[in-house]
């Protein structure tokens, strides 16, 4: 598994309560240039949107900026910014109904890496961090990192 892009302010901002893991619905090019390295999670989230009144509804990946792969020459129209659908089973989208509909939870993507060569998205369900909880974290990796350190000097 080789991890193409993380989001690193996600698990600073978010208490990461659940991960679920997806595939994307991409153009050729667009994987072409994700497996190249040229994708952004920053400031990305997942979002659940009914397309069809008799379909289930399908969850996007929003404001992931995936560049044009240079090779492939320009395309006329494309937006770099544009909603990409995921794929996960029903059991999974019904689960993210639910805990997306709940007051402070929301559908936030960490990584993009690739498995058996098809490339998937980890999202994970996440309740935003305030202020204090962030300066928390920030003392207890302090604390452990002077524990080590010290314990790395007596032996």
């Amino acid at each position: 598994m080789g991890t193409l892009a993380f989001n690193r302010q996600a698990k600073r901002d978010y208490e990461i309560l659940k991960t679920y893991e997806a595939g994307m619905v991409l153009r050729g090019y667009e994987v072409k240039s994700v497996k190249s390295g040229q994708i952004n999670l920053k400031g990305s989230y997942v979002v659940i949107k009914k397309i069809d009144k008799d379909k289930l509804p399908t969850p996007f990946l929003v404001k992931a900026h995936i560049p044009i792969y240079k090779p492939a020459g320009q395309k006329d129209e494309y937006d770099s910014y544009r909603d990409r659908q995921l794929l996960l089973n029903k059991g999974e989208i019904n689960q993210l109904i639910g805990k997306s509909q709940e007051a402070g939870l929301t559908l936030i993507p960490l990584k993009v890496y690739t498995k058996h060569n098809l490339l998937k998205l980890e999202i994970a369900v996440g309740r935003g961090k305030k202020k204090v909880d962030k300066r928390e974290d920030i003392k207890k990796r302090d604390l452990d990192r002077r524990i080590n350190a010290l314990k790395k000097r007596r032996f």
